[in-house]
């Protein structure tokens, strides 16, 4: 697995989100990520019984409603001090068709790497792969 240096910065952003932002069984979730551009975009999770965003989603929308479309690095941190969280495999899959050259920051503590989305889901299913060319 390819490993590159983790934005601490990104970490601390989503970690003070997570820790100031998140109440109650609504937000519990927060993600931050770097745009192209370097500036960071942040977001909550909005847990909903039939299946509400995670904050990497969230993120996405976010970050194009700033006009941020292109991502290299992003990082998920739970509430309640629960540290870095690796994606769920839907946002796995959405992150990657949106930014196939993304990097995720994973891990634990001491121990945490970025790593290429495409790490994260290996023999992954490509959608714009599987599209028609519309004549």
């Amino acid at each position: 697995m390819q490993t590159d240096p983790v934005d601490h910065e990104l970490v601390e952003a989503a970690g003070h989100l997570a820790r100031t932002r998140c109440r109650g069984d609504n937000h519990t979730m927060a993600a931050a990520a770097r745009a192209r551009d370097g500036r960071i975009v942040t977001a909550l999770n909005a847990y909903h019984f039939t299946g509400g965003p995670c904050a990497e989603l969230v993120l996405i929308g976010t970050a194009a409603a700033q006009g941020a479309y292109e991502l290299d690095v992003i990082v998920a941190v739970g509430d309640r001090e629960r540290g870095v969280v690796p994606p769920c495999g839907r946002c796995r899959q959405v992150l990657l068709d949106y930014f196939p050259n993304l990097k995720v920051i994973v891990g634990e503590n001491d121990h945490l790497r970025a790593v290429p989305i495409t790490d994260l889901l290996p023999e992954s299913y490509i959608w714009a792969d599987h599209q028609l060319d519309a004549e």
